[in-house]
């Protein structure tokens, strides 16, 4: 992909949560939640970033959207600085930058029919008639298909799947090139995540969408992202092609990960890689790699120096002290 066509260009970005302790809550400390995270993403493309929980995947797709403010880095959506936007050009912006939840009925409001949830980010970013207003919501609600008679029920009338339509179809509704996607699937049974993923790949088409696809799930990533990024303890230890990184896993940490991917074929030869211990903890980040203390081929230089991240093939990025060998 070509330089112009980069929608979503994010750089040494940092979010650190302060730690409160004392009589007077005075700052004790940080929470490196995510630490020196740099990617792109190009328009009409999924970006999937994998990693386990609490490695900071969350909190990166919302620094970028400034629901989180971060601590540093920047963030550039079509060639603009959003870490020097005002708060109402920031509002203006976010039209065409918005989120999908994980949890679809947590973040629609029971009290409102599908709707009213679906014309309110209508009314708040545009000024539009009562008769336009039905017309958009007919087009998005089609679009993810729902009847015209369920536009009056409320969220705790339909099922998890539909619940996420609904999700899609609010966030979809202002017409965004940018989405946030943050484990959109991860609560729903195998059979309607299928038929999610489907959606939100048939959408991207039909509305030239880029997606930033934030899960834990290797098969659900692989299916649905043009590009992969693997983060552990707040940082990206890796990233490239999809197909690339699953054929060609360089950090330990990846292949650690993929070796965990159930085998589709019985007669598979597939051994599985087993990490001792616990992540480390993100308010006290040991030294070095921050993998070092996890990792089957740790070497001395892993403990003291953070690694070097390091293009391996076209657009395949690793950071890792094996590569120095």
């Amino acid at each position: 992909m070509s330089e112009s066509s980069v929608l979503l260009d994010v750089q040494h970005l940092k979010t650190y949560f302060p730690i409160k302790g004392g009589v007077v809550r005075k700052t004790v400390g940080y929470v490196h939640a995510v630490e020196d995270v740099s990617f792109q993403i190009h328009e009409q493309e999924t970006f999937g970033l994998v990693g386990e929980s609490g490695c900071g995947k969350s909190t990166t797709g919302r620094s970028i959207l400034r629901l989180i403010e971060p601590t540093g880095g920047a963030i550039t959506f079509d060639g603009v600085d959003l870490h020097n936007l005002d708060k109402e050009s920031l509002r203006q912006k976010r039209r065409d930058m918005q989120l999908v939840f994980q949890d679809p009925y947590s973040s629609l409001n029971p009290r409102m029919t599908v709707r009213r949830l679906l014309e309110e980010p209508l009314r708040t970013h545009f000024s539009l008639s009562q008769e336009e207003l039905d017309e958009q919501v007919l087009w998005i609600s089609g679009a993810v298909g729902l009847a015209p008679e369920q536009l009056e029920r409320y969220p705790h009338q339909f099922s998890g799947g539909q619940r996420q339509r609904i999700s899609i179809a609010r966030a979809l509704i202002t017409k965004p090139r940018f989405v946030v996607a943050d484990e959109p699937v991860s609560a729903l049974d195998v059979s309607i995540q299928a038929q999610i993923l489907n959606l939100l790949m048939e959408l991207q088409q039909e509305l030239k969408l880029s997606y930033l696809f934030i899960s834990h799930d290797l098969n659900v990533v692989r299916h649905i992202s043009n590009r992969v990024g693997i983060m552990y303890l707040g940082r990206m230890v890796e990233q490239g092609e999809t197909e690339e990184v699953y054929r060609n896993p360089t950090h330990p940490y990846t292949q650690a990960l993929l070796s965990a991917i159930p085998k589709r074929d019985p007669s598979e030869d597939k051994v599985r890689i087993h990490l001792d211990g616990d992540v480390p903890n993100p308010a006290d980040p040991p030294k070095g790699c921050p993998f070092h203390d996890r990792c089957p081929k740790c070497m001395e230089v892993c403990k003291s120096e953070l690694p070097v991240t390091r293009e391996i093939s076209p657009g395949h990025f690793v950071s890792c002290h094996l590569l120095d060998k």
